[in-house]
């Protein structure tokens, strides 16, 4: 959560229309430089060293913008999420190591989680339940 006057000064930094919809998608506003897009449009951004050291928490200087609003951490790409965690330095646009091009084993298109969802996996079972659940029986009023 971030302070008025950091909300202030980010607004003036970043405008009424970003930052409206900081509000709306992160609950904060900030203020950065567009680091670079992945394949799904999603934007990465980092906070410059100058103000982030008196704003921002550490750990807390990059952040994504999602390009689906509803968004889960699945739609990160694995370089991405490697500069997300601070486990390099480099954007994967700027590492050799981990450029962000297209694998042979890779998935043709992006297969979102379906994990707690209508769709999730269920697996059948041909077991017989042990347990049988209790069914009141009422008598009929007279």
């Amino acid at each position: 959560m971030s302070t008025v006057t950091r909300t202030l000064r980010n607004l003036w930094r970043v405008g009424i229309r970003d930052a409206a919809h900081q509000l709306q998608n992160i609950g904060d506003t900030k203020a950065g430089i567009l680091i670079g897009t992945d394949r799904l449009g999603n934007k990465y951004y980092e906070a410059p060293v100058t103000t982030s050291k008196h704003q921002e928490l550490p750990l807390r200087t990059r952040w994504v913008d999602y390009a689906n609003s509803e968004y889960s951490p699945d739609q990160i790409e694995p370089g991405w999420h490697n500069w997300m965690s601070y486990s390099t330095d480099l954007p994967p646009t700027e590492d050799p190591l981990s450029q962000t091009m297209k694998r042979v084993w890779e998935l043709k298109e992006h297969k979102p989680v379906m994990t707690l969802s209508r769709s999730a996996y269920r697996p059948y079972s041909t077991t017989k339940v042990k347990i049988a659940s209790w069914e009141p029986v009422s008598k009929a009023r007279s």
